[in-house]
């Protein structure tokens, strides 16, 4: 099995300040890092340091060849990755001393993905591969509809959080995944609830207090998250995600793919930066928490 991620791939500016700017603020920052990045990217990261076999579908400019080359350095195949003339999609991260952060991002090459590109890569998956897209790239629709006809799990990351894009894809969807604050702005744009969706498997991530599990027809499940301290909070839910996903493509039942992905998130958490951070499955089954 695999997981076709139709997926961001951004350069993440990732400055450290003593807190997140006011408006009108000038800022100076303590430190600047560069990190592969892009909810995409990140989540294809997670998924193949879970143990994963992951491809990407995206797009770069003439300058996103470090990228690519990243990717391939985290076993990701990047066959059906795209050299565009639009540069590469970038991010500017503000991350304060207590680890919450505000972001900037440039979408670029990340909305210049063609549906023959599409096409090319989603003939070759099987049915029963995971197919997973984000607000951040062009095509979902199409990727959705290719997916369900072609008999993959749809999976949709609902963030950035748009309620038209959302409702778009709802048909099509096996799995979603959002915040708890995106679940209700979908409510409100729909009138449903989580457990009224048409979707077979929902969680919300709850941020520190951890994930809700909603399985159609049944009762919504709770999982506590991990207590640590934070430094940021930056990906964290890409890594949530991508493990999740890559728990369900190798047969986990649900429940334990979410516990080892909350895992992964408390993890990410004390960490400094993006893709480049994500733990691998043997930090996250050897962690330990108080």
């Amino acid at each position: 099995m695999a997981i076709w991620n139709l997926g961001s791939i951004n350069a993440d500016m990732v400055y450290d300040v003593p807190h997140l700017p006011g408006a009108g603020e000038t800022l100076a920052a303590d430190g600047l890092s560069r990190f592969l990045g892009g909810k995409g990217a990140n989540m294809s990261v997670a998924a193949a340091r879970a143990g994963a076999r992951v491809a990407h579908i995206g797009a770069v400019g003439p300058d996103g060849r470090w990228a690519l080359d990243r990717l391939t350095e985290y076993g990701i195949d990047t066959l059906f990755i795209a050299e565009v003339e639009v540069p590469t999609g970038h991010a500017i991260i503000a991350v304060d001393k207590a680890g919450e952060n505000n972001i900037i991002l440039f979408q670029g090459a990340n909305h210049a993905i063609s549906n023959a590109q599409l096409g090319q890569a989603l003939s070759v998956a099987e049915a029963g591969d995971v197919l997973v897209m984000q607000n951040e790239t062009n095509a979902q629709l199409e990727a959705a509809k290719m997916g369900r006809d072609l008999g993959l799990t749809v999976c949709y990351a609902a963030a950035p959080f748009d309620a038209d894009a959302v409702q778009a894809v709802l048909p099509m969807l096996d799995f979603l995944i959002l915040n708890q604050v995106e679940a209700d702005q979908l409510q409100a744009a729909t009138g449903l609830t989580v457990s009224d969706l048409p979707v077979e498997h929902v969680v919300v991530t709850l941020g520190s207090k951890g994930a809700r599990y909603v399985q159609k027809d049944h009762e919504p499940v709770d999982f506590a998250a991990h207590k640590v301290q934070a430094v940021d909070t930056t990906g964290a839910g890409d890594t949530f995600t991508g493990y999740v996903l890559a728990g369900m493509d190798r047969g986990m039942p649900m429940e334990q793919a979410i516990q080892q992905a909350n895992r992964a998130a408390a993890l990410m958490v004390t960490r400094h930066g993006t893709a480049d951070v994500i733990p691998d499955l043997k930090e996250v089954r050897e962690a330990r928490f108080d």
